[in-house]
């Protein structure tokens, strides 16, 4: 079981570092104010990627394409070319 603190949020502020190297040894911290739970800092699950945990979370949308990102070829564009003519141009 994780260790467990509470931390008003002043307190917070003034020591943001020793509540987050808490955070990274597994314990949890619950964020107070005016002496009520508000949040909580907290260890990150062991496997899963901070982009899982956000799509489970519904924070964002899973990339449609799974494969590996390749970049594209560098566009050249000259100076004076608005950005609009240079779309048109490359869109065809």
């Amino acid at each position: 079981m994780d260790a467990f603190s509470t931390i008003g949020v002043r307190e917070l502020r003034a020591d943001l570092a020793r509540a987050l190297n808490r955070a990274a040894a597994g314990e949890s911290t619950v964020i107070t104010r005016g002496g009520r739970p508000v949040a909580q800092i907290g260890p990150l699950a062991a496997g899963d990627s901070p982009l899982d945990v956000l799509i489970a979370a519904g924070a964002v949308i899973p990339p449609r394409r799974a494969g590996t990102w390749r970049a594209l070829e560098p566009v050249p564009v000259w100076a004076g070319v608005r950005i609009d003519q240079a779309l048109r141009e490359l869109r065809g």
